[in-house]
């Protein structure tokens, strides 16, 4: 198939393209070309500047698509920029679970999407939350003829991560560096990158529209990894009012359900089966500088 990625040159998005290009794919990836991605000659590369909707028009008009993985749009705006000007068969978004307010077992349908109210939005308009909510109130509102599916996930982990929230805690608990964590024993779900980037690779082929949640199954606490490091390291975290904001702060216990994923073929790993190798990593490089 003909397979358009709007962003994909970092984190579970190069896991993502390297999967569609596994499965015999010709892609195309749309970014600003500000960073070299190591894609090589495998892919096509278009040009765009996202927020910006002559830039969308100019450089995807007349173009067509069966599929199309949008993992950089952020707020309705974002939407409209794309799916005004796309001609494709299918329209992935990257969406997220920061949508719902999250508790145990959340599932596709804890979101109502199509009974909120619409704002068309561009990214400094709202906190991060409420622009993904407000980009698939778009898509469920204005949308919802379009072939397009919206994926779900939570906090997504792995050697890749430029964010580096996991990698915090590591750190500060084999330097015994202070921390303020809020949220020690709260049970939370997590995602591997490179399966995030292969489930979003595996729907190219799926005929289901909507929303469908990812996760690995199982959840873990801040307590459990810090528990982990403290035996691996020798060493002891220091858990302090007066310490650094600890990324996680504030989330409260949940779990993700990902029956409707699954039901496509689609099989989870377990969290443990991948995040206790991480922390290992994370651990040589913390040691290693």
């Amino acid at each position: 198939m003909k397979i358009l990625v709007l962003g994909g040159t970092r984190f579970f998005g190069i896991a993502m393209v390297e999967e569609l290009l596994r499965r015999g794919h010709d892609v195309t990836i749309a970014t600003r070309q500000r960073a070299k991605d190591e894609f090589g000659d495998r892919v096509s590369r278009i040009q765009i500047e996202r927020t910006d909707r002559a830039s969308m028009e100019g450089a995807l008009k007349g173009k067509k698509f069966d599929v199309v993985y949008d993992k950089i749009a952020y707020c309705s705006n974002d939407i409209k920029y794309a799916l005004d000007v796309l001609d494709c068969g299918k329209y992935i978004y990257m969406s997220s679970a920061s949508v719902y307010d999250l508790k145990r077992d959340t599932r596709e349908e804890d979101f109502d999407a199509v009974n909120k109210q619409l704002v068309w939005c561009s990214r400094a308009d709202f906190p991060y939350n409420e622009l993904k909510r407000q980009a698939e109130y778009a898509l469920w509102q204005q949308y919802k003829d379009r072939n397009w599916i919206a994926v779900r996930y939570p906090f997504v982990a792995g050697r890749d991560d430029y964010t580096k929230r996991l990698l915090f805690y590591v750190e500060h608990a084999m330097k015994s560096m202070p921390m303020h964590i809020d949220n020690p024993d709260e049970q939370m779900g997590f995602i591997c990158s490179d399966e995030a980037g292969k489930f979003m690779a595996f729907l190219a082929d799926q005929n289901i529209t909507g929303a469908l949640n990812g996760c690995s199954h199982g959840t873990i606490s801040i307590r459990e990894i810090l528990d982990y490091v403290e035996k691996k390291a020798g060493t002891k975290a220091i858990i302090s009012e007066q310490g650094e904001n600890a990324p996680y702060n504030g989330v409260l216990e949940y779990s993700i359900n990902t029956e409707r994923a699954e039901n496509l073929g689609f099989r989870f790993s377990h969290i443990g089966d991948w995040i206790y190798d991480l922390m290992d990593y994370y651990i040589e490089q913390v040691k290693t500088g």
